[in-house]
C-alpha cells in the first residue's frame, strides 16, 4: 500500500473549523433577505429593485460555483481558499460602505461570487478524511452550511434592528476575515495534483456526469430533494403571513429556527455512509420527507403540526443532501471539486425552479396544492431511488474495506 497517499484523517477540531468557516461564508448570501424594506428606504429605491439584490447575490454564487469551485481539483487549496475568503471580506466592506443602489449591486455580486469557501472545503475534507470517517466529516460540514444559511437571516434581522442594515456587512467582513486568517494558518498542505488547462477543467464536469450512472442518479435525487426544500421554505412564509396565522417577520424568523433541530440531527446521517448503508438511508430519508409533507398538509391551521413538519422535513432533506454529497465525493476522488460543482449547480437550478413553482401553486390552490406538488416531486425521487438503488449500492464503501479502497 502507498502509505504516502493514505489520508491521516480529519480531527474533530479541523472538522469544526471547516464547518464553521463554511457557515460564515454561505451566510453572506442571505444577510439581505430580511433587510429589503430597510435597504429600499435607505437608498430610496422600490421594493422590486431591492429584491434584485438577492437575485444578483445568488447569480454571483452560481457563477462562482461553476467557474471557481472546479479549480479546487487543480490549485493548492490551502492557499486558494483563504484568498477567495479574503476577496469576500473586501466585497463585504464595499457593500457596507456602498453609497448607492448600483454600488451595492456590484458589491453583492462579488460577495456572491466569492462566498463559496464551503463548497471548496467540502471536497478538501473528502480528500483529508479516512474512508471510515468520510461520511461523518462531510455530514458535519454540510450541516454547518445549512445552519449558517438558517441562522444568517435571524442574525441579520437582530443586528439591523439594533444598528441598521450596514452593520451586518461590517460584522460579516470581520467574521470572514477571522476565518480567512485561521484557514491560512491551519489548513494542512494540499497534495500535489496534475494541473489542467482551465477550459479542459470546466468541460470535464459534463464528461464526468455523462460517464457515470451513479453520479447522474445522485444528482437527480438531490435535485428533487432540494427543489422541495426551497418550495417548502418559500411557501411557509406565505402560510405564516396569511390570515390563518398573520405572523410578523420576527415571529416567522423564530419559527424558522425550529429547522435547526433537524439540521443538527441530520449531521449524523453521514455515519450511514461510513457503515455501508448510504443507499438504504437515502430511501428512508425520502420516505420521511413524504411523511413530513403529509403532516404539513394537515397543519394548514395548526402551528404545532407546522413545527413538527419543519423538524422532520429538515431532518429528511438534510440527510438526503449529506448522503448524496458524500457518495459523490467517494465515486471519483480525483474529480471531487468538479463533481461537487455539478451537485451544487444542479441543486441551485432545482431550487430556483422550486421557488418559482411555489408562487404559482400558492396562487392556484394555496397550502394544500403546494404540499401536494412537493409530495409529487419526492415521489419522483423515490421512483428514481427504487429503480437505481442497485447502481447506488455498487459504489458504496463497505465497512470491511481497507482505507485505500474507497472510490476506486
Amino acid at each position: 500500500m502507498d502509505t504516502k497517499s493514505a489520508p491521516a484523517g480529519m480531527s474533530r477540531g479541523m472538522t469544526l473549523l471547516f464547518a464553521v468557516a463554511g457557515a460564515a461564508a454561505v451566510g453572506n448570501l442571505y444577510w439581505a433577505q430580511p433587510l429589503l424594506i430597510e435597504i429600499a428606504t435607505a437608498l430610496n429605491i422600490s421594493l422590486s429593485e431591492s429584491g434584485t439584490l438577492i437575485t444578483v447575490t445568488q447569480l454571483g454564487y452560481a457563477l462562482g460555483v461553476l467557474l471557481l469551485v472546479p479549480l479546487g481539483d487543480s490549485l493548492n487549496r490551502g492557499r486558494f481558499i483563504p484568498v477567495v475568503m479574503g476577496v469576500s471580506v473586501l466585497a463585504l466592506l464595499f457593500s457596507a460602505l456602498a453609497p448607492s443602489y448600483w454600488a451595492l449591486i456590484g458589491g453583492l455580486a462579488i460577495v456572491g461570487l466569492t462566498s463559496l469557501s464551503g463548497q471548496l472545503l467540502l471536497p478538501f475534507a473528502g480528500d483529508l478524511a479516512r474512508d471510515d470517517q468520510r461520511g461523518q466529516v462531510i455530514g458535519t460540514i454540510a450541516s454547518g452550511l445549512l445552519i449558517g444559511i438558517m441562522l444568517s437571516r435571524f442574525i441579520s434581522g437582530l443586528l439591523a434592528d439594533a444598528f441598521g442594515w450596514r452593520a451586518i456587512y461590517f460584522a460579516a467582513a470581520v467574521v470572514n476575515l477571522v476565518f480567512a486568517v485561521l484557514l491560512a494558518t491551519k489548513l494542512p498542505s494540499d497534495r500535489r495534483r496534475m494541473a489542467l488547462p482551465y477550459g479542459r477543467l470546466l468541460t470535464s464536469i459534463a464528461g464526468a456526469v455523462r460517464s457515470s450512472r451513479p453520479v447522474r442518479v445522485t444528482l437527480a435525487i438531490g435535485a428533487c430533494a432540494f427543489a422541495v426544500f426551497i418550495m417548502f421554505w418559500t411557501a411557509l412564509t406565505f402560510l405564516l403571513s396569511s390570515p390563518a396565522f398573520s405572523y410578523s417577520v420576527t415571529q416567522i424568523g423564530l419559527v424558522n429556527l425550529v429547522g435547526l433541530v433537524g439540521a443538527f440531527a441530520a449531521q449524523r446521517a453521514g455515519r450511514l455512509h461510513d457503515r455501508g448503508s448510504s443507499t438504504h438511508g437515502t430511501g428512508a430519508a425520502l420516505a420521511l420527507a413524504l411523511v413530513s409533507l403529509g403532516i404539513a398538509a394537515a397543519g394548514g391551521t395548526s402551528i404545532a403540526l407546522v413545527l413538527l413538519a419543519i423538524l422532520l422535513l429538515n431532518l429528511a432533506i438534510q440527510a438526503v443532501n449529506v448522503l448524496n454529497q458524500t457518495r459523490l465525493l467517494t465515486i471519483r476522488p480525483e474529480l471531487r471539486s468538479r463533481l461537487n460543482t455539478a451537485f451544487v449547480f444542479c441543486n441551485f437550478i432545482a431550487g430556483a425552479a422550486g421557488s418559482a413553482l411555489a408562487g404559482v401553486l400558492w396562487q392556484a390552490g394555496g397550502w394544500l396544492l403546494i404540499t401536494a406538488g412537493q409530495a409529487a416531486i419526492i415521489l419522483v425521487g423515490l421512483i428514481v431511488w427504487t429503480i437505481h438503488r442497485g447502481t447506488m449500492r455498487a459504489v458504496e464503501v463497505r465497512p470491511t474495506q481497507g482505507p485505500m479502497s474507497a472510490g476506486l
